[in-house]
């Protein structure tokens, strides 16, 4: 009997625990569903500040390249070689002149293919299993023969000399035009969006919009292909130009280091011949007389029966501004220069300007010295933030910043130098046909919507303009048009409307920061012309990794880039820290802390937000601002460099690569003593950094590892590399609530 009690009495307790109490079970739900909404609040604030900081520094280092740029154009324009080193390097960079060997058959005649050569082999005119046998080439790693590379280059170029600058499609011989964006080298993803959409054919037509090379390690690839079905299907395979279609933007983002890594013998015949058939390239599509497609947007001037007109081969690069633009503009700031040094004569300061040393001895200075005083004050603060993103004319006074954020307030001075979009407040009366035609193309291939109405320079990117609803729908009536798909922006989802779903952004390279940082994306528009979106992502392990995993992983990408642009500035930020810390306690406030973080690197971030991720906190809220360096330092110890001119490189690394390349013509990877001493005079001439020839030679002597009297520039690039020491990418990032 007792046995059976105890059962039944256990059933009975089993049976009252079964039975849900109504308002506990709602309690608990309301409870879990707070707490996954707090949850999902924090993720997607850490995902939008990640992708805040890649943004930003990808911008920032356009606006480098834009300054770099304009530094060469306007040293080419206005200065006698340097000892007869100066602009004799890059005058081939700005102003190249093509073998006229490479617009023969005999470019590639003359290559021998060996018998040892197991590369697919290409008959021209192409067939379907010439451009079968380049995609499973690909698929397995191998490189195309330089032989076959020149003259696929040879009879594109042929092809696209006889193309308008504005290619006209019809929905009506097709059921439906595939549009795809951006691909920066990505092979994996132009595969992917064949094995979904399917091949080029007369079935599938198909529309790249620019940016088919740089920053991926498969750029190559995806242009051969690109252009190999060009040449098989010129009526359905439509390429667009973008901005990394450009031999000095190559020359920063890897597709001219890529080049010459695959094909060392011929590469700089291939780099010449590329960079004719990216000038050829067309500079916008319509379809249907109602969507316009360009790469990067328009402006208010945007002139699309002008656009059809102009020599779009004479815009090689559109870093490099029109010659007479930039001497207009010189003669016209000298003029308001002189005017504003009359009128300080009688006065110590101007209503708008404040007069400086460097203006009362304007006069006194040759043209020479008065640019390196101009380099030295523009240079002052970081590449990212540089005072002007076009070339600088010489003249005596600082101009005010550039904001890195179209968020941040724009204070344009009377005497502000243009960007990259030509708005100047001293407009020539007649720009010449040649400074039209280059704004054109510029405006066409950098520019990017904003939710503001107007037109105004793109001062985040440093080139291009920004342009508002109103600006749209002025163009979209001026032709008869109903959307404008562009690209040039990466997107989190691989697409994004604005403008009333007036403006498309479409991109088609997924992982495009980091392993899961986006999505890739194109469109389909049919006889409706009503776009539908296709997304993917290609990974081989992002599908493995919950949402949080994958979120943490881009951020930690995003907050080791941030932390080298945290090192490299190392200086400035200890000025400004201490500054605050009159007391020298080593801390500061968070509102300090991100003041100071916000004025040295010009970037528009969250900045409260990430100080627990960049620096360490005290009981009492404060910020050890010491605490921001301690985990990085350089690859290599250099005893011989001072710390200042070692903090100059970290910061400059880039830009000084870019030299080097200039001065390596042979693309060795070595450059000798004396090549290394006319890097820097184009360095000390570019950022204004004083640098003795005692320095530069100790530094050369610390570099030539094995003493034979030549740099390997590699070697030297990597020791300036910055060090994460406690960096591990398993560990997962110190979050908050988490």
């Amino acid at each position: 009997m007792g046995c059976g009690a105890s059962i039944a009495i256990e059933t009975r307790v089993t049976d009252e625990a079964k039975t849900p109490n109504p308002a506990l079970t709602m309690k608990a739900a309301v409870l879990i569903q707070r707490w996954y909404r707090r949850y999902m609040a924090r993720l997607e604030m850490r995902r939008r500040y990640t992708w805040n900081i890649f943004q930003s520094i990808e911008y920032a280092g356009e606006q480098d390249q834009l300054q770099l740029s304009g530094f060469f154009s306007f040293m080419l324009d206005n200065f006698t070689p340097l000892n007869g080193n100066g602009p004799d390097l890059i005058s081939q960079l700005l102003e190249p002149v093509i073998d006229p060997w490479l617009d023969r058959e005999a470019c590639y005649d003359s290559i021998h293919v060996p018998e040892s050569y197991v590369g697919p082999r290409l008959s021209f005119p192409l067939s379907v299993s010439d451009t079968n046998a380049l995609l499973s080439a690909f698929k397995e790693q191998q490189t195309l023969h330089a032989r076959y590379v020149l003259q696929l280059l040879y009879e594109t170029k042929k092809l696209l000399k006889q193309m308008p600058n504005i290619i006209h499609l019809s929905t009506s011989y097709t059921k439906e035009i595939t549009i795809c964006g951006d691909l920066h080298g990505r092979l994996d993803d132009l595969l992917l969006i064949f094995y979904k959409n399917g091949l080029p054919s007369a079935e599938t037509p198909y529309v790249f919009n620019g940016d088919f090379v740089d920053r991926g390690k498969k750029s190559i690839e995806v242009v051969i292909l690109l252009f190999a079905y060009l040449l098989l299907y010129p009526d359905y395979m439509h390429l667009n130009r973008g901005n990394h279609e450009d031999h000095i933007m190559n020359l920063r983002y890897g597709f001219t280091k890529e080049v010459m890594q695959k094909y060392k013998a011929n590469g700089c015949e291939i780099l010449q011949l590329f960079q004719d058939v990216f000038s050829f390239l067309p500079v916008a599509t319509v379809i249907d007389g109602k969507v316009l497609i360009v790469h990067g947007g328009i402006s208010d001037q945007t002139d699309l029966d002008f656009l059809s007109v102009i020599d779009r081969h004479k815009v090689k690069s559109a870093l490099r501004l029109p010659r007479r633009s930039l001497e207009q503009l010189d003669k016209g700031q000298s003029k308001k220069q002189m005017k504003r040094m009359r009128s300080t004569d009688t006065s110590r300061s101007h209503p708008k300007i404040q007069r400086t040393p460097n203006m009362r001895r304007c006069s006194r200075l040759s043209q020479q010295d008065s640019f390196a005083s101009m380099s030295s004050s523009s240079s002052s603060s970081s590449s990212s933030s540089s005072s002007l993103c076009s070339p600088h004319p010489p003249l005596c006074f600082s101009p005010h910043p550039c904001p890195s954020s179209p968020n941040m307030p724009h204070n344009i001075n009377i005497l502000q130098v243009p960007f990259l979009d030509s708005a100047t407040s001293i407009p020539p009366p007649l720009p010449p046909q040649n400074e039209q035609e280059w704004k054109q193309i510029v405006d066409i291939l950098w520019s990017d919507p904003k939710t503001q109405e107007g037109c105004s320079p793109n001062t985040f990117r440093g080139g291009g303009c920004y342009f508002g609803p109103d600006v749209t729908q002025r163009l979209l009536l001026q032709h008869g048009l109903q959307l404008i798909i562009r690209s040039h922006e990466c997107k989190q989802e691989g697409y994004e409307l604005c403008h009333s779903g007036q403006v498309i952004t479409i991109f088609s390279a997924s992982n495009y920061y980091e392993e899961g940082s986006n999505r890739g994306a194109y469109i389909k528009l049919g006889r409706d012309l009503v776009p539908r979106f296709y997304q993917y992502q290609v990974s081989r392990s992002t599908r493995k990794l919950t949402l949080t995993q994958r979120v943490r992983a881009a951020e930690g990408s995003a907050l080791r880039a941030l932390k080298e642009k945290v090192f490299a500035h190392r200086s400035d930020l200890i000025a400004g820290f201490q500054k605050c810390d009159q007391n020298n306690t080593g801390r500061v406030t968070v509102s300090e802390w991100a003041q100071v973080l916000g004025s040295v690197l010009k970037l528009d971030l969250p900045w409260r937000t990430l100080c627990p991720h960049l620096a360490h906190l005290a009981p009492d809220g404060s910020v050890d601002y010491q605490s921001c360096f301690e985990d990085m330092g350089a690859r290599i110890q250099l005893p011989q460099v001072t710390p200042n001119l070692a903090e100059t490189l970290f910061r400059y690394r880039t830009d000084i690569e870019i030299i080097f390349n200039i001065i390596d013509k042979d693309h060795s990877g070595l450059i000798s003593i004396e090549e290394f001493r006319h890097t820097w005079r184009l360095f000390s001439a570019h950022l204004g950094v004083d640098i003795t020839n005692g320095a530069i030679d100790d530094l050369a002597r610390s570099i030539d590892f094995n003493k034979d009297g030549s740099i390997d520039f590699t070697e030297f690039l990597e020791a300036f590399r910055v060090v994460h020491k406690l960096d591990n990418k398993d560990q997962p990032l110190k979050t908050s609530g988490e």
